[in-house]
């Protein structure tokens, strides 16, 4: 008769003996060395080179996807804006050490800091309103608050959702410094991408509207791809939002674009300005009916 050990020994999965020697050499310190015979998804060596940027692409694709299906995500509500835009209670802290310090440099970023703190607060607000809402939604109709991650405006979104219990996505790039998850993604929704690409292409998978916030390169790269792909058909329609008219009206002129010809006057249609948190998620109610 065989013995316990035994029939563990007989039913254990190679992939999982795949993992445990990676773990091994992990646990000893011991670097790998590249092996022609160690299995091709557990060789980090061969999936890491160039020829297989492909795969790479294919996982940062399918992991994510998997995990939100099963999870029930089915609809988000995206947030982007800047990662340097201070909570208001932060940036009051930033703004009495500068008084203190004398540093007039010092002072005037203080200052600019909260002023900005106020589209933290209205971030917040909004990932709070849009999680209150689909609280009492069956679970395929709710509207999750999706955003890149990290800190700023991200967090302030997902903050906004985690004050009233409701889970929300964070999809994290790593970047050449330090880059984490900020405290209010919830966990098991958290992602981290390698590709810009890929991650991009999450955001809209799932996406029943976009709302940006101020923001830097990043934040309007994520827009500028969103208004191309609307206008181009290559997504469907969806509520564009730009929160926070003095700046974006000082920032984007694209009248320009219409006076030259290089857009339609319709596509000035593509998106909204409001100011209010309220009015953001009042464009995005009309637009679905809700």
């Amino acid at each position: 008769m065989e013995s316990t050990e035994d029939i563990k020994l007989s039913t254990r999965s190679p992939l999982a003996d795949a993992w445990a020697e990676l773990q091994a050499h992990a646990d000893r310190g011991e670097p790998l060395q590249a092996d022609a015979y160690r299995l091709a998804f557990a060789d980090p060596e061969f999936l890491l080179r160039r020829d297989a940027r492909g795969i790479r692409i294919q996982l940062e694709m399918l992991k994510p996807e998997l995990d939100l299906t099963e999870a029930g995500v089915a609809n988000t509500v995206v947030v982007y804006g800047s990662a340097r835009f201070l909570a208001p209670e932060q940036a009051a802290e930033r703004l009495a050490a500068a008084q203190a310090s004398g540093d007039a440099d010092a002072l005037r970023a203080a200052e600019r800091m909260v002023r900005n703190a106020r589209y933290y607060e209205a971030a917040r607000e909004f990932g709070r309103t849009v999680a209150t809402y689909s609280l009492k939604l069956p679970q395929e109709e709710k509207l999750y608050i999706c955003t890149g991650g990290g800190p700023g405006v991200m967090e302030a979104a997902n903050r906004g959702a985690h004050d009233v219990g409701v889970p929300s996505v964070g999809l994290n790039i790593a970047l050449p410094h330090e880059q984490s998850a900020n405290p209010y993604v919830s966990p098991e929704l958290c992602f981290k991408f390698h590709y810009f690409a890929m991650r991009k292409m999450h955001f809209m998978m799932r996406a029943k509207a976009l709302v940006a916030f101020p923001g830097g390169f990043g934040t309007l790269d994520e827009l500028f791809e969103v208004l191309t792909l609307v206008q181009t058909r290559k997504a469907k329609p969806v509520p564009i939002v730009l929160f926070g008219g003095d700046y974006w009206n000082r920032l984007l002129h694209l009248d320009v674009l219409v006076e030259e010809g290089a857009i339609s006057p319709e596509d000035l249609q593509l998106f909204t300005v409001v100011d209010d948190p309220a009015d953001a998620w009042r464009v995005i109610r009309d637009f679905y009916g809700l």
